[in-house]
């Protein structure tokens, strides 16, 4: 007998327009994501178009919200690589119904709404606490460095930017010297277009003069806070206003000679890659109840270091969900006798691990560090080690997730204020995947 097949046809056309919702199966991230916007409050997207009229009749932006979150939640980042999946991925036709906004539409949409989109990312928390997934009793922080939009060779060091610039200004006069007397005694010479190598060589200029006062100034900031002065004469001065031994290497405000600063994102910083290596990145934090994995709050900051950011996290925590969590935990990364003096009278328990002290169970001037002393205390007893043992499988997931799940290993944004509000817009992007997956489970 011979073998038949189920009925297929490539060229046999629908009789009935089709419902592309059919074509997905229930419970998809799509339909989560569709439902959760349409619950949001988008009047601010909304501000923006009012009073355009019919004339002007820009794509709905509850679609437009739609579409980049459902990007972000599955890896696609880029505006021409969702601009093609509104025509080839299903479930980006669903939530578009037929609208095919091109790449440059949906990179000014996010561009002009980058804040609004950043926004959202409370009003998801909430929601997420209203289903009962965010509770506030125990809550895990950590941060993570994610590459700026910025080469690591269009970045330049202190010293070259001095040899640089002594360098360029010795051709600018070299050129206008030339330029004076190309007339008289360089009339054989191959022609140049002095005035277009001169205003290259003075752009060039003022880039580098522009990058060396930021460092200047950054500098000399740094060297406030450690209590110098401009007229120390390098010479330290003690809590009496008097020099004591020892000298400066550096004159106040300059910087060391390994210094650099980034020509494409100057608010980005290097930083040590995990693995080995350095990158121009932003240093982003997350906090995460431990009820869901949702990550309550997002920060970001140019600084490498995260001894400060515990104060910010829980003040994050707390504008978005007006509440204080019952207990924070953090590793060593977070250690500070400042942060720990400061947060010592507030409503929530912190437990900081200590590192190599705490391991050593090194003994800790209580006298100097009372607060570090009582936290050292504190770590040995049962109750502060088994909520500590907590604090990876809390926190190390979402920021796992982001990079390799998501994808997202770099910014698409330059400058503090954008890198951060994106970095909140992938937050809220992952939250709703995992929302999704905890309440269709």
């Amino acid at each position: 007998m011979a073998t038949t097949y189920l009925p297929y046809d490539p060229t046999q056309t629908l009789l009935l327009p089709p419902a592309l919702q059919e074509w997905l199966p229930e419970g998809h991230l799509a339909y989560y994501i569709n439902d959760t916007v349409d619950a949001l409050d988008l009047s601010a997207f909304h501000a923006r178009y009012a009073g355009g009229g019919p004339r002007n009749q820009p794509f709905d932006p509850a679609m437009m919200v739609k579409v980049l979150l459902y990007g972000y939640a599955t890896g696609v980042f880029s505006s021409r690589k969702i601009a093609r999946k509104l025509h080839e991925d299903v479930a980006f036709r669903v939530l578009a119904a037929g609208n095919y906004p091109k790449h440059r539409t949906i990179c000014d949409f996010r561009a002009l709404h980058l804040k609004e989109l950043a926004a959202l990312f409370v009003q998801v928390v909430q929601l997420a606490r209203e289903c009962g997934l965010v509770k506030l009793g125990t809550i895990a922080v950590d941060g993570t460095k994610i590459k700026a939009n910025a080469s690591r060779h269009k970045a330049m060091s202190y010293r070259r930017m001095r040899e640089e610039q002594t360098e360029l200004e010795g051709q600018i006069r070299a050129l206008l010297d030339r330029a004076q007397a190309l007339d008289r005694s360089e009339r054989d010479e191959p022609e140049l277009d002095v005035p277009a190598e001169i205003a290259r060589r003075e752009a060039r200029l003022a880039v580098i003069k522009a990058a060396r006062e930021r460092l200047e100034t950054r500098q000399a900031d740094l060297d406030k806070e450690k209590g110098r002065d401009p007229q120390d004469a390098r010479r330290p001065k003690g809590k009496d206003g008097k020099p004591k031994g020892g000298r400066y290497k550096r004159d106040f405000g300059v910087p060391e000679d390994s210094a650099q600063e980034s020509f494409t994102d100057p608010d980005s910083r290097i930083m040590k890659r995990a693995g080995g290596g350095f990158d121009q990145s932003y240093n982003a934090h997350t906090a995460v109840d431990d009820t869901a994995q949702i990550i309550v709050a997002a920060e970001l900051t140019n600084n490498a270091a995260d001894a400060d950011r515990l104060p910010v996290l829980l003040k994050a925590v707390n504008a978005n969900l007006k509440r204080s969590p019952g207990t924070v935990l953090a590793d060593t990364g977070f250690r500070s006798e400042d942060v720990f003096a400061q947060l010592a009278a507030g409503p929530t328990q912190v437990i900081v691990a200590l590192g190599r002290e705490g391991r050593a169970q090194v003994k800790i001037d209580a006298a100097k560090n009372p607060y570090t002393a009582a936290m050292a205390a504190h770590l040995q007893t049962d109750e502060a080690k088994a909520a500590y043992r907590r604090r990876k499988a809390i926190v190390e997931a979402p920021n796992g997730w982001i990079k390799n799940i998501l994808g997202f290993r770099q910014f698409s944004f330059r400058g503090l204020s954008k890198v951060r509000d994106e970095f909140r817009l992938v937050c809220l992007a992952l939250n709703l995947r995992r929302m999704s997956y905890l309440v269709t489970a």
